[in-house]
């Protein structure tokens, strides 16, 4: 199944999708300053949505995530997600 991309090429996986995690955390790594307002730019999340994505990851998969201020920061991927497994979905 193919999904619409957005016009930085990422997938729009639809919201119950655990890809769509997948690409947030996977934006998060890769932005410079990773705000929510740079993340819903470039993943085309809503800015509403992502406090409650990121609070999913951290609760389904173990992810450790904090916000200093206004910017994300991943401590860690937890035990089930792989870092490079992961990021694929960004472009996929």
């Amino acid at each position: 199944m193919t999904f619409p991309r957005n016009h930085f090429g990422v997938p729009q996986y639809p919201g119950h999708d655990a890809r769509r995690l997948f690409v947030l955390l996977s934006a998060i790594d890769l932005l410079e300053r990773p705000t929510v307002s740079a993340i819903a730019d470039l993943t085309g999340h809503d800015r509403e949505t992502i406090d409650a994505e990121v609070q999913r990851l951290r609760e389904e998969f173990g992810v450790v995530l904090h916000k200093v201020g206004e910017i994300y920061h991943i401590e860690s991927w937890g035990e089930v997600l792989k870092k490079n497994g992961v990021k694929r979905y960004l472009k996929a």
